[in-house]
């Protein structure tokens, strides 16, 4: 059978891309669309959106308004069943051709924060959001009911899912390079170079420096366990952090801009442990930490409860008050990095390959038994 799969606007990292390059992986005769493709060459596409060709190219943010319509505009294409990679509004697609009838799945990184959930991400609680949500969820929920089956990357997800949508969803983790992460890092001259210039142990912060990744408080748990801390990344928050750095715990903040792949593994085999303080969907940052054999401290919210085993592999965190965290940093500093490794080979890319093959054929199996039926 052909297929299609579709995912929102294409960058060059994320852990969204990541599930889309396992499913190119996985169903590699299927053709391949999306809103934009800005991955810088990691991903070729079979097509893009009329918004690709517009100024608004890029601009997210300023684009949300007419995604919903771009999507509903989708050139003609044969195919027997369609898969979306959906965090925005990819879910909305629709084709023409023979895929206008074809079964389609969703795989869902979660419904449209913006207009859903903007408590979780603050882009979202803006009047200009507000307005447009007002709008756009009635447009979302009903798109929502066209697919014949939707998978949640985590139980966190599906619960948001049957409040927003009025659907039920099959939970599915999404794939995680637990393999890459066990082998020792090999970093190059100038990964060396920075690797001298930090402790030899610290508390890692790992993710885009931005607001809502609320790394301040891995700030907080260096300053409570007095250990030294390294935020690794860049964004619009690291101003912000460096001032928060330079007041709290002078000369105990280290930063690593972007770091590339074998610095970042670097970084992982040399902390403590992994500080996650954010609210995510699934979090895939945490289970790398893990598969590295390290510990993780996050809250007990969001996908991190799914796949940390408290006291076995990390400490969850409730107020992040400084007794909290030094005690969380105590627990996760004798814990076994085994323990780490097996949990994080719950989810793999061959655990994710399996569920979504399996999935894919059944929910396009019973789509398909009322026309056999009928015939």
């Amino acid at each position: 059978m052909s297929g299609v799969l579709v995912h929102e606007w294409l960058a060059p990292r994320g852990g969204s891309e990541n599930v889309f390059e396992a499913l190119n992986e996985m169903f590699p005769d299927a053709a391949r669309y999306c809103l934009w493709n800005e991955s810088d060459g990691r991903f070729v596409v079979d097509g893009e959106t009329w918004l690709a060709r517009t100024p608004l190219r890029g601009h997210k943010a300023a684009a949300v308004p007419l995604m919903p319509l771009a999507w509903r505009a989708l050139p003609r294409v044969d195919a027997d069943w369609i898969l979306t990679s959906s965090h925005l509004f990819a879910h909305h697609a629709r084709f023409a051709g023979s895929a206008r009838d074809a079964p389609k799945l969703v795989y869902a990184h979660t419904p449209a924060r913006y207009i859903w959930n903007p408590e979780l991400d603050l882009r979202g609680d803006t009047l200009a959001a507000r307005a447009a949500a007002k709008v756009l969820k009635g447009v979302d929920r009903k798109r929502a009911q066209e697919p014949v089956a939707i998978a949640a990357n985590s139980v966190f997800v599906q619960r948001r899912i049957a409040q927003a949508w009025h659907r039920e969803s099959t939970v599915i983790h999404p794939p995680v390079d637990v393999t890459g992460f066990t082998r020792p890092p090999a970093p190059d001259e100038r990964d060396e170079r920075v690797l001298a210039a930090l402790p030899e142990t610290f508390l890692l912060g790992f993710s885009r420096l931005i607001p809502y990744k609320r790394l301040d408080l891995v700030i907080e748990a260096g300053i409570a366990a007095d250990v030294p801390v390294v935020l690794a990344g860049s964004g619009s928050d690291e101003a912000r952090l460096r001032s928060i750095a330079e007041e709290r715990a002078p000369g105990r903040v280290f930063f690593v801009a972007s770091p590339g792949a074998e610095l970042y593994r670097a970084l992982l085999q040399r902390c403590i442990a992994l500080v996650f303080p954010a609210v995510e969907d699934f979090g895939i940052v945490p289970v790398e930490a893990m598969a590295a054999g390290k510990p993780v401290i996050a809250a007990a919210v969001g996908g991190t409860a799914e796949t940390i085993v408290e006291g076995s592999t990390g400490a969850f965190v409730e107020h992040w008050s400084r007794d909290e965290l030094r005690s969380a940093v105590d627990v996760v500093a004798g814990l076994s990095a085994d323990a780490c490794r097996a949990q994080a080979q719950r989810f793999s890319e061959a655990v994710f390959a399996d569920r979504i093959r399996e999935w894919v054929t059944e929910s396009v199996d019973d789509a398909r038994l009322p026309e056999t039926r009928s015939a």
